[in-house]
């Protein structure tokens, strides 16, 4: 009863650590998520720079594997080569080692401050910033309950007579704890996670240091394959980060593994205990394999592209081109019309999402011929749209039930925000671009840097934007009403900022005034143009109110 007793717990306990983890996570992918992009993709850093930020960025996250997925989108986008995401995965490994061994000091005493200020700033804050800081405490302070509650969970089992057998096991048979640890972490999906598991079992006494030692190894290698396998479905090109990452980590494990158990050089990491033991072997890997394995991340290039090559190219067919879901042969079924509407309207919001992307640097060195192929998307954009305005009106003609008809109704407002946003960027923003470029303009360094958070916070909130589409989700709509406000709040304030540049004398800031404060407005419109698809979901769910108006207008007036 009591092995049944303490089984239930740790994975009671596990679930909340694992939560835990994510709401870190979460609430600061929310708060910088749309900067990771430009810190991560600068090309003029070196590797040991490029590493260093991957480090940060782990410990920002608090996870390796969030950092190595983040590297491995922007290497599919062409942002990123194959040997500088190596060099921030290898960076983020090392970084998520330090967050163990912060995790790992006595932090009991934080907890209820934790608890305390993050619920606070959580429930009682309205500023968005403010919140997020807030889910983070309250995730830090989660993190804490849940190594408590391993330690609780294990009281009623260490006087059990099957413990000393099963750590003994665990203790002679290297391999078989090695594959466990690599399975625990791939299964929890975090690290992190799975070695704060181990260090406080080891901690308790439930685990001799060697079999700890030899799940933290194995938990290294299971880290490693998460984000090959997560990122399955990508093209080779991004599939390559995550591949050499399980070459170089999966072989150094495996080494060390051999070593460890087999060379007298454990002692060696031995210090304040049996759990810092562990910490020190985890961090001593980490570093070692950095310092080793960065000069290979240029080396292995090639060897990667051969292991993952890209798909040849293959002749154009205009048979091949992407057919319309607009199927008029279903017009007599309206749920299956407006799946295609769905379809369709999402076809053009991904090629508005294409034109987004570049926007911000033709901004900084603009180029004709990319421009004018912008502009023609904007016109396949104008197609689409109107073929989807003919569609819908036909079908509305038919019988349609209360509730098809406000979906139609919704996809087409929707449609037509998504026409306007081309039309912001293609007439818009494309000429401002081309008029700095043609009077040779610059924005102040401050100012500009506030116009490409703007722009990748817009970028963000359009990935959101369809997710809503397609999911429905309340929560997530209620995301991107706050990102709306959010996004009103960060014009507001470099309007402000700009101004006040201006009052101050600065002449950079005042002959490109105008392009800075239009591309404001601009990039503001086309946020809230995207937004405008939570407004039907949150309206029909009761989640908005009639009127932002004061109600005490009559009691004033009488």
């Amino acid at each position: 009863m009591n092995v049944l007793a303490f089984f239930l717990n740790l994975a009671g306990a596990t679930m909340l650590l694992l939560f835990a983890v994510r709401m870190v996570q979460t609430g600061i992918e929310r708060a910088v998520g749309p900067s990771f992009k430009r810190i991560l993709t600068n090309p003029k850093r070196n590797r040991i720079q490029t590493s260093l930020i991957g480090m940060l960025l782990a410990i920002i996250l608090q996870s390796s594997t969030a950092t190595a997925l983040l590297a491995t989108g922007f290497a599919a986008g062409g942002f990123l080569t194959v040997s500088a995401g190596l060099a921030i995965v290898l960076g983020a490994d090392m970084g998520s080692a330090l967050v163990i061994q912060i995790l790992s000091f006595e932090l009991d005493w934080l907890v209820p401050f934790l608890l305390a200020i993050g619920g606070w700033m959580f429930l009682k804050t309205e500023n968005r910033g403010s919140r997020q800081a807030g889910r983070i405490l309250l995730g830090i302070g989660f993190i804490l309950i849940a190594l408590q509650m391993i330690g609780a969970a294990s009281e009623p089992i260490r006087e059990s007579a099957l413990l000393p057998q099963m750590a003994g096991y665990l203790g002679s048979e290297y391999i078989t704890a090695f594959l466990i640890g690599a399975a625990l972490a791939f299964i929890m999906h975090s690290s992190v996670a799975a070695i704060l598991l181990f260090v406080t079992l080891v901690t308790l006494g439930i685990l001799p240091v060697e079999a700890g030692v030899s799940l933290v190894l194995g938990a290294n290698l299971g880290g490693a394959t998460l984000p090959l396998w997560l990122s399955r479905g990508m093209a080779p090109i991004a599939r390559r980060i995550p591949l050499g990452n399980l070459l170089l980590r999966g072989t150094a494990a495996i080494a060390a593994l051999f070593i460890i158990n087999l060379t007298p050089l454990l002692p060696v990491f031995d210090a304040f205990g049996p759990g810092q033991h562990l910490v020190n072997v985890h961090l001593a890997f980490n570093l070692v394999l950095l310092l080793v394995g960065l000069p290979f991340t240029k080396i292995m290039e090639k060897p990667l592209e051969m292991l993952l090559p890209e798909p040849k190219a293959e002749t154009t067919d205009s048979s091949l081109t992407p057919l319309s879901a607009l199927d008029r042969g279903v017009l007599d079924t309206p749920k299956l019309a407006l799946s295609g509407v769905t379809r369709e309207v999402l076809r053009m919001g991904q090629i508005v999402e294409i034109m987004v992307h570049p926007v911000m640097e033709l901004y900084e060195d603009f180029d004709k011929d990319r421009m004018l192929k912008v502009r023609k998307m904007d016109l396949e954009v104008n197609a689409i749209f109107s073929n989807i305005r003919r569609y819908v009106a036909e079908l509305q003609r038919g019988d349609l039930s209360k509730a098809d008809a406000k979906t139609a109704r919704a996809l087409t407002e929707f449609s037509i925000n998504l026409e306007t946003a081309g039309d912001i960027i293609a007439k818009r923003l494309l000429v401002l671009a081309e008029s700095k470029n043609t009077k040779h303009l610059q924005f102040s360094k401050q100012g500009w840097k506030e116009l490409l958070t703007m722009h990748e916070r817009v970028v963000c909130n359009i990935k959101l934007a369809f997710s809503v589409l397609i999911s429905e989700d309340i929560e997530s709509a209620r995301t991107l009403i706050e990102e709306k406000s959010e996004m009103a709040n960060m014009e507001r304030k470099s309007r402000k900022q700009h101004l006040k540049r201006l009052r101050e004398g600065g002449e950079i800031s005042f002959e490109s005034s105008n392009i800075h404060l239009e591309t404001l407005r601009n990039l503001k419109e086309l946020n809230s143009l995207f937004a405008s698809v939570a407004y039907p979901i949150l309206y029909r769910e009761g989640q908005l109110l009639e009127t932002r108006l004061v109600e005490t207008l009559d009691a004033d007036n009488s």
